[in-house]
């Protein structure tokens, strides 16, 4: 790892790593180490998952299960989770094969997402549950807003409106999948029949579904 890494990883975690081959781990792609993050990532999905419905469950004593899941979606999601790593400067630690770096995998939600989720995973196992809560609630915080309403998603919001205008559910259609595994791209459009269509891009389906979605939403005025 660069020269960097230890002392921008010493601020993150709020002081020495205890084992820090587990963050070395947590920050290679599978392009450039057969020892590379998946399985760190596995555990740290669900670590985050725990530790942020435990938080909404807190919060929001009044919410129903779906306004707690609308909420909890949201900020488990891929690009939460990469949009995070961006914010706390992660991408220059990644380490990537050539092909992968060539192919943008440094920028890609999918990688940055899987490997935010993969360092939460290794501070689990280095320093345990309470360091992890600690770090995500730190960075997740700004996310959470006690006074707004649960989220609805595009996706849900659309399929509601197509109902309520008496139309059939919305129909979503890949018309372009693209780029390797690590940087891939979907093109999608959704359709209603008899109000309109949109198209949608992201680096997964479903991203690629709910900016398809939000779009329309925005057509039709909702």
């Amino acid at each position: 790892m660069s020269d960097t890494f230890s002392p921008w990883l010493e601020r993150l975690i709020g002081g020495a790593p205890g084992n820090i081959a587990l963050y070395e781990q947590a920050l290679t792609h599978g392009s450039h180490a057969a020892d590379h993050y998946e399985r760190l990532e596995f555990l740290g999905d669900r670590v985050l998952g725990l530790v942020i419905a435990d938080w909404l469950y807190t919060l929001f004593p009044q919410e129903k299960e779906g306004q707690l899941s609308r909420r909890f979606n949201t900020l488990v999601a891929g690009d939460t989770c990469a949009q995070v790593a961006r914010e706390i400067g992660l991408p220059p630690h990644l380490k990537l094969g050539k092909q992968a770096r060539d192919d943008g995998a440094i920028d890609s939600d999918n990688v940055l997402g899987d490997a935010m989720e993969a360092l939460l995973g290794a501070l689990y196992l280095d320093k345990g549950l309470e360091p992890a809560r600690a770090l995500i609630r730190a960075l997740w915080e700004k996310r959470l807003d006690a006074k707004a309403s649960a989220p609805k998603h595009p996706k849900s919001a659309l399929q509601e409106w197509a109902a309520a205008h008496g139309r059939k559910a919305p129909a979503y259609e890949i018309l372009d999948r693209s780029g390797p595994h690590h940087a891939l791209h979907f093109t999608v459009q959704v359709s209603i029949r008899g109000a309109g269509e949109a198209k949608g891009e992201g680096s997964s389906k479903q991203e690629a579904e709910t900016a398809a979605a939000a779009a329309l939403l925005g057509m039709l005025g909702s």
